[in-house]
């Protein structure tokens, strides 16, 4: 996907002229003139024009007999490639949607850019709760709104959290405002689940971050040291990432850490509670920009 910076202008499209220097005009058009009228459909190249000038995409020429277009009243006239309004259709660019995103982006490329669009709104991930808004604003609102607790973390670095087992949720800001959510939920048994997901608006193919995360037993019991048991608990995945990311964790969902009951510890100044130790590294594998191209 083709897309530019936004330049200054009052917010219309932008339409390009193919001149040795590119020279570009903020300009206001009718959006019907950027879409089919058969179909409705934003047009993108090839676009195809009768010879009384009624435009279709290339998908309604297709499934007309001979290319005939029925709008003319004889009949007579055939639809023919139009390289005029291949040029307008390819050079008219529109800013993104999303509040925050300064991108600009080929019109008829626009719905597939809010999809990928690292500011596409988010829902909230309490239950009973309307807010949708960009990620970058999700933890400012958990946490004034909805008192979550928020943590700072460095990519790459290890952090070190004492998660209550009633604590539930907790989120964690990247260095770039990037939000996720950590989740704590039981899977029964006294075990107990630790997951974290990304907020972003849609899933993306290919992961932005890992994350690795374990529990290290504090005081290992004699029967675990002399049969020669790993003395810590560890999980290495791939963040997935979510608009709803308060989901329940699931049982047979890849993408959390299960936690024993003999790995908790008692919280501090409070003997009733128990508390996870878990440590935590996410490493980010390439930049934002990376889903925009």
């Amino acid at each position: 996907m083709k897309q530019e910076a936004a330049c200054e202008g009052d917010g219309g499209a932008i339409v390009g002229a193919a001149y040795i220097q590119r020279v570009e005009l903020a300009v206001r058009i009718d959006k019907q003139m950027l879409h089919c009228p058969l179909c409705t459909h934003p047009f993108k190249p090839p676009v195809f024009q009768c010879k009384a000038g009624h435009p279709a995409c290339s998908g309604c020429v297709a499934l007309l007999p001979f290319r005939q277009c029925k709008a003319c009243v004889d009949g007579g006239g055939f639809f023919d490639p139009c390289p005029t309004l291949d040029t307008l259709v390819s050079s008219t660019r529109i800013g993104c949607p999303n509040v925050g995103c300064q991108w600009y982006v080929t019109y008829h490329e626009v719905t597939e850019q809010q999809k990928v669009c690292p500011y596409a709104p988010c829902r909230c991930t309490e239950p009973g709760c309307g807010y949708v808004g960009a990620p970058q604003a999700l933890a400012g609102h958990l946490r004034t709104v909805h008192l979550v607790p928020v943590r700072a973390v460095q990519y790459g670095k290890v952090s070190k959290l004492q998660l209550s087992v009633s604590t539930m949720r907790l989120v964690l800001l990247g260095d770039d405002n990037c939000v996720f959510l950590m989740t704590v939920g039981a899977l029964g048994a006294g075990i107990t689940a630790v997951s974290v997901v990304c907020a972003r608006a849609r899933a993306v193919t290919r992961p932005r971050f890992t994350c690795k995360m374990w529990v290290n037993l504090e005081t290992p019991p004699a029967a675990v040291a002399n049969c020669g048991k790993e003395d810590m608990v560890l999980v290495d995945m791939h963040i997935r990432s979510s608009s709803s990311p308060g989901a329940v964790v699931a049982a047979g969902e890849p993408t959390f850490l299960t936690v024993p009951p003999m790995y908790l510890v008692p919280a501090a100044g409070d003997g009733a509670s128990m508390e996870v130790p878990l440590h935590i590294r996410i490493n980010k594998l390439s930049p934002w920009s990376d889903a925009l191209v």
